[in-house]
């Protein structure tokens, strides 16, 4: 079995809103997901670490080689979130260098800025937390209990 990175997309979108990517869907589906690709590319390093299924992928036929459970998917969606984020952030910083500091008030850039920020922090303990739970999910935890916390 396979997974279509469409699964990992759907994910994505529930997780964000941005007006952008719904215009480039209704202009073109192709440039869509090649765009999105870009996120799930960029979120793949950082969660191959702790997945317990490989992430190999066929970009030809927009695919994982194996079938992915509903939790690697929907941490790979998160680390596709903390991606766009990013870049929402470093575009808010671009602005702010072509637009004086008054200017830049006027416009409010300055608070929507402060509030991605804030937003990518909660995000970031969030996924954090995730990551804590997943990579203890199923565990033995019979020498913890025994107050055996390192293993020979």
């Amino acid at each position: 079995m396979t997974t279509p990175y469409n699964a990992v997309y759907d994910l994505f979108l529930v997780q964000i809103k941005d007006w952008r990517l719904d215009n480039l869907y209704d202009i073109s589906v192709p440039d869509f997901e090649n765009y999105l690709q870009g996120f799930l590319i960029l979120g793949i390093p950082e969660f191959s670490e702790f997945c317990d299924q490989s992430l190999v992928r066929d970009d030809i036929l927009s695919l994982f080689t194996e079938d992915l459970t509903d939790a690697n998917l929907i941490l790979l969606s998160k680390f596709m979130v903390k991606a766009w984020l990013d870049k929402e952030i470093q575009d808010s910083r671009q602005i702010r260098l072509h637009v004086g500091d008054k200017d830049f008030r006027i416009l409010s850039e300055a608070n929507n800025l402060r509030a991605k920020e804030s937003y990518m922090v909660l995000k970031l303990e969030g996924l954090s937390q995730d990551l804590i739970n997943y990579s203890w999910y199923g565990k033995d935890m019979s020498d913890w209990l025994n107050g055996t916390f390192i293993s020979a």
